[in-house]
């Protein structure tokens, strides 16, 4: 192994920026009823910026730390989100 300084993902996410498209989300769940009927939701599970939560019966959607990687719309067997990119200027911009 090299001398390079290995990095938590937590400090690479951080120093990304994320312009928000006012409240319009780019992710969009189509049913709650199917969400409600999955067991283990795999969009949570997947999504590497935990943009996903199950609270009170209920897929909550954080859309403004998505990273665009469009994981979460082939993750769910039920193809229930629907994904598309922000309008030019919005959403993730990634800092290497």
């Amino acid at each position: 192994m090299d001398a390079q300084r290995r990095v938590a993902i937590e400090e690479e996410l951080a120093v990304n920026t994320y312009t928000v498209d006012g409240d319009e989300s780019h992710l969009r769940v189509k049913s709650m009823d199917i969400c409600r009927a999955c067991a283990d939701h795999p969009c949570i599970q997947i999504c590497p910026a935990a943009v996903y939560e199950w609270e009170e019966q209920r897929l909550i959607v954080c859309y403004q730390g998505c990273l665009e990687c469009g994981a979460c719309r082939f993750a769910c067997p039920h193809d229930n989100i629907e994904w598309e990119y922000p309008r030019g200027g919005f959403g993730v911009s990634i800092k290497t």
